[in-house]
């Protein structure tokens, strides 16, 4: 077949060398193609060597008995259940820690960013040893020395009371627990409700102060929404929630939600270490405004409050936003050194005992590997939507 004849159907196949864009796609399916038979024959030779000394690659050992217990569960959980389950258990305890690490971490992130800029000299320089201190240590002693802290608090017997609601011991901190009634499924209704009209009356006030230039008190109306629509569905429906609150017992405590030392040393070592990073984002964001924003706030005569809320955070967002992701990433992954105290995240469980008990190794980690990539993932892809939505816009 000659070159005029394959150029008959209006392409010209010499168009795959000559032209840069199909030459660009050409290597990269090459590249794409070697790659692939090479990860195939790296798996293939893997799986050869592993049957040579007798272990079978595969995931069955999911389906097999597990016969070891796991100190905190959300989902009910046994000796006697799977590998799977308690893998299951363990991504579970792995994102309770990262979720509550996260929020927190935000939370005094932001505040503690803030205070670094206060004019007053000593919350300034307190926030600085704070934030140098923290952020030189290596997380792993900072979840240790904060685990060795909480196991030598007092006893059971002799708690910290707050109120004697809250109670703090060497065995972790036991909260109230709440005891769902008969229509209360009505308070995350209203919930979601009042936040769909928070939103829909944020972006009307919008558009009015771009016409008129009436200001609205948007944040005190949404507040009042987000928390008044669900209060008044709480009351319409008999107000159907109640606590069950610690007792303090014979030797121990009873009732309300044990939240276990590892738990707690995890949470709170996660969030200040984090936070201690967030906080220099925040403080970087908001230098990034020009000084002119705020003079000129204060000369429509906008209060120091208003003007941060209004002015400055808004514009240091695009700024903060995406290291502050990266924050969030760090976190969650570094959740995994939670297995040094005894923590059982899907490290501990997966990937310490199971992989131990079943010499699945490859297939243990590949899991783990996977779970994460996908944590990671779906993190970025918020975190970017967040980005795009909250994006200055040039007119």
């Amino acid at each position: 077949m000659s070159v005029a004849e394959l150029s008959t159907g209006g392409f010209d196949i010499r168009r795959l060398w000559t032209d840069r864009r199909y030459r660009s796609l050409l290597f990269q399916l090459a590249t794409l193609v070697v790659l692939g038979v090479f990860i195939v024959l790296i798996v293939n030779n893997v799986i050869q060597n592993l049957a040579a000394i007798g272990v079978n690659y595969g995931f069955g050992f999911l389906s097999q008995p597990a016969g070891y217990d796991i100190n905190q569960q959300l989902i009910p959980y046994d000796s006697t259940s799977t590998h799977g389950r308690a893998a299951v258990v363990g991504l579970l305890n792995t994102l309770l820690v990262a979720i509550c690490g996260i929020v927190l971490a935000t939370i005094l992130g932001f505040i503690f960013g803030v205070a670094r800029l206060s004019p007053n000299w000593l919350i300034a320089r307190i926030i600085t040893v704070y934030i140098e201190v923290t952020r030189n240590v290596p997380l792993l002693l900072q979840i240790l020395l904060w685990h060795a802290v909480i196991i030598q608090l007092p006893t059971a017997r002799d708690a910290i009371s707050f109120s004697d609601t809250i109670f703090l011991s060497n065995r972790g901190l036991t909260v109230p627990a709440p005891i769902f009634g008969d229509g209360f499924s009505l308070v995350p209704i209203a919930f979601m409700a009042a936040i769909a009209a928070a939103i829909v009356f944020a972006k009307w006030a919008k558009r009015e102060q771009e016409k008129t230039g009436k200001i609205y008190p948007v944040f005190t109306i949404n507040t009042a929404i987000i928390l008044g629509l669900p209060v008044l569905a709480f009351l319409a429906a008999g107000s159907p929630l109640s606590w069950e609150v610690p007792e303090m017992g014979r030797f121990n405590l009873r009732g309300g939600i044990p939240l276990r030392p590892e738990f707690v040393a995890m949470w709170a070592a996660l969030s200040f270490y984090t936070a201690a990073f967030i906080a220099e984002i925040v403080r970087a964001g908001i230098q990034s405004v020009h000084r002119g924003q705020t003079e000129a706030a204060y000369s429509l005569g906008l209060r120091p409050n208003r003007t941060m809320r209004l002015i400055i955070i808004p514009q240091a967002l695009r700024v903060i936003v995406p290291p502050l992701t990266s924050q969030y990433l760090n976190l969650t992954k570094n959740s995994s050194l939670a297995i040094a105290i005894g923590y059982m995240d899907i490290t501990a469980t997966l990937g310490g005992i199971t992989l131990n008990q079943t010499g699945q190794a490859m297939e243990a980690v590949m899991l783990m590997m996977s779970v994460y990539l996908s944590i990671s993932l779906l993190t970025s892809i918020f975190m970017n939507w967040y980005n795009r939505r909250i994006r200055l816009v040039e007119r």
